[in-house]
């Protein structure tokens, strides 16, 4: 028996896990395997000390495999990973805003003359003029009272809407706010209908410009079969809180595993293989995080080669206005301090969609 622990399968790995240089990046593969056997990692023998074994391996192309193979005397045994290589990885964040129903229903019934008449998008332009951010707005087919669709938006502000669509993205969320977890246990074509439904109301009233495909589903879980067909509509990365709850079991991890669950809860990304989709970890809820509590939060995840590399931060619309019962009086304060830390930090702001968690492809073709 032989097994890697270290890298994991579908791993996202970065200047910051090994030596790189312009030719590859050298890491170190972790492992156990019985006591005084012979371990070969990828065809070299790996030192050993009691039942764990270590070993160079040199990554070269985007895609790495990854074999430790041992012989007894009943055969041999193996156990192989897939790693990928973010060769071209540079510090960046994406701010992703769930929940969005609230502003569209605004806009349409008080016609203004701008989408920035409405103070919540007035508010995120002006956090974009000083610091550059991209925004991504998660938005609901309908408000939770059902008083307003996206079929009720109008199509007049679309020059605006292409206008900003360089920082500024619409993106399906999910139908409505409620129940709960509408994709929890949902079918791919539930999800696939409802996905194409939202999508088709943006492209209409905003257009291609100001459109991109999800990176978050509504509670974020849905079952492995729908991995797919999200794939199939343009879904290279999931973000979610992978976080241990009751029971044993992990929540808001797309129903993955819990290994690769507990992975993620302190990585910034794994790639789930049979998708090829990438997950990302949030690193940051701002409606839940008070201003003096921002930095020292970021400031640790910044600190630590797994955590380093990719923000992902994250708020929920309705804390915005002053009528939602649990307003947050300093919320935009609370999302420029944020912002201000990861600018000063040198992230660069991105779009998880575009490229390789807004980086480079790692292979070097153009995202």
């Amino acid at each position: 028996m032989v097994h890697i622990e270290h890298p994991v399968h579908g791993a996202v790995l970065n200047h910051r896990h090994g030596r790189q240089d312009r030719h590859g990046l050298g890491i170190q593969v972790n492992g156990w395997a019985p006591r005084g056997a012979c371990v070969l990692v990828n065809g070299t023998e790996a030192s050993r000390a009691g039942e764990t074994f270590a070993a160079e391996v040199r990554l070269t192309a985007a895609w790495t495999d990854i074999s430790a193979v041992v012989a007894g005397p009943a055969g041999n045994a193996s156990h192989s990973i897939r790693v990928l290589w973010d060769r071209f990885s540079r510090r960046r964040y994406r701010f992703s805003i769930d929940d969005n129903s609230f502003f569209l229903r605004d806009i349409a019934r008080s016609r203004y003359r701008s989408l920035f008449d409405c103070f919540y998008l007035e508010g995120l332009r002006r956090l974009h003029r000083t610091y550059g951010v991209k925004f991504t707005v998660n938005v609901f087919g309908t408000t939770p009272e059902k008083d307003f669709a996206l079929a009720d938006f109008p199509d007049s502000y679309r020059s605006e809407w292409r206008e900003h669509g360089g920082w500024l993205k619409l993106a399906f969320h999910a139908d409505a706010e409620f129940p709960d977890r509408p994709y929890e246990y949902a079918s791919p074509a539930r999800l696939a209908r409802d996905l194409e439904q939202v999508a088709g109301e943006i492209l209409r009233f905003a257009g291609e410009e100001a459109y991109a495909p999800p990176t978050v589903l509504h509670w974020g879980m849905c079952p492995p079969a729908c991995l797919k067909v999200l794939r199939e509509h343009g879904v290279r990365v999931l973000s979610g809180m992978f976080r241990h709850g009751c029971n044993d079991r992990y929540d808001v991890n797309y129903n993955l595993d819990a290994a690769r669950s507990e992975y993620l809860s302190s990585h910034d990304a794994l790639v789930d293989m049979e998708s090829g989709i990438a997950f990302s970890m949030v690193d940051i809820i701002c409606n839940n995080t008070p201003v003096a509590d921002t930095v020292p939060k970021l400031s640790t995840l910044a600190a630590a080669a797994d955590t380093a590399e990719v923000m992902d931060l994250f708020t929920h619309e309705q804390y915005f206005w002053p009528f939602y019962p649990n307003y947050v009086p300093d919320h935009f304060d609370r999302l420029e301090t944020a912002i201000r830390f990861v600018t000063e930090a040198g992230y660069e702001p991105v779009f998880f969609h575009e490229g390789f968690l807004g980086g480079p492809e790692p292979d070097g073709t153009a995202g």
